[in-house]
């Protein structure tokens, strides 16, 4: 496994990163993974050099940081070996008032919940999950730096939103000296490149690193046009038609053909065009299977041609702005 340092920090983390939202409880989603069953994909991780692993409070409703927590205790790995990354926002199944959003007192309390669900002492990485415009950015970003001031978090970050948005964040921390972001974890792969107009060049021009989620389009960059539909979250996701359309068949047959002319998986070709990109860091990757996860490992040590870049891109067509909600 390869490592970089994240973003502009001395934090070095590996190439991939392990997304931990396939894991928690089956109460959340009928293809979600509980923890007997999951516990193998993050020692998994750990022997193939991964040392990155992302969840969040509203994953499995907070589940996925227990089953996260748990393996980590339970494979006797060293706390500080490990780079652990959650995020506040949506808060867990009690919805009620102040139970989500950015405000101060939402942003501490989902904080404290997280670190007790993960067992641990510090977050490596608090993320938002979201923008939050009914809180004003002064009071969000006022609460993230008491928590790195307080030892509980040690670098902070954000996730989808607008490029103005995530300009308005970062010159507000440094206008009024506060811990900045550090990372932008976005909606960003060979079927929504959407980020590429302005929101990477942003993060790319302000020393943010990159770890983009769904790196291969919920699973669709991992197979043939003819298979898109042959697993269990493909055919009950409700998200996947409101992020893609019908005519990316195209680029999820183009991928696949580069992948078969280079011997190759189509995971290798769809994780090593988003490696080679201007400020990625790690793309989270999910795993529902054991050899998924193998076969994303091994995308690390794929290069690929400026010809195979070319040929990857150019079928893209322009999509809605989409993943921000």
């Amino acid at each position: 496994m390869k490592h970089i340092n994240l973003g502009n920090t001395g934090l070095s983390v590996s190439r991939l990163c392990l997304g931990m939202m396939t894991y928690g409880s089956k109460k959340w989603h009928e293809w979600v993974l509980e923890y007997d069953e999951s516990r193998p994909f993050v020692e998994r991780a750990l022997d193939a050099g991964i040392n990155f692993f992302d969840t969040a409070d509203v994953y499995s409703n907070g589940a996925s940081e227990v089953v996260l927590g748990r393996a980590l205790k339970d494979l006797g790995v060293d706390r500080d070996d490990v780079v652990i990354a959650t995020k506040c926002f949506g808060g867990t199944h009690n919805q009620a008032r102040n139970r989500w959003g950015l405000s101060r007192k939402n942003v501490i309390e989902s904080c404290d919940a997280s670190l007790e669900r993960l067992g641990t002492d510090f977050i490596d990485l608090y993320q938002i999950h979201r923008f939050d415009p009914n809180t004003p950015i002064e009071e969000t970003v006022d609460a993230l730096d008491s928590l790195v001031v307080a030892g509980k978090v040690r670098y902070l970050g954000a996730s989808s939103m607008f490029a103005w948005q995530m300009a308005k964040y970062l010159f507000t921390q440094k206008e009024r000296g506060t811990a900045q972001f550090v990372s932008m974890q976005n909606h960003y792969n060979l079927l929504y490149r959407e980020e590429e107009r302005e929101m990477n060049p942003l993060c790319v021009d302000q020393g943010v690193g990159l770890i983009p989620w769904s790196p291969l389009a919920r699973g669709y960059l991992a197979r043939t046009p003819d298979t898109l539909q042959d697993t269990v979250r493909a055919k009950s996701d409700e998200f996947t038609p409101i992020l893609y359309k019908a005519s990316d068949v195209k680029i999820v047959a183009r991928n696949a053909e580069t992948a078969a002319r280079l011997g190759v998986t189509p995971v290798h070709t769809a994780l090593a065009w988003l490696l080679s990109k201007p400020g990625i860091t790690a793309p989270i990757i999910g795993a529902s299977r054991l050899e998924q996860l193998d076969d994303a490992i091994g995308a690390v040590d794929v290069e690929l041609s400026d010809g195979d870049v070319a040929a990857l891109e150019e079928v893209y067509e322009p999509h809605a702005i989409a993943g921000h909600e």
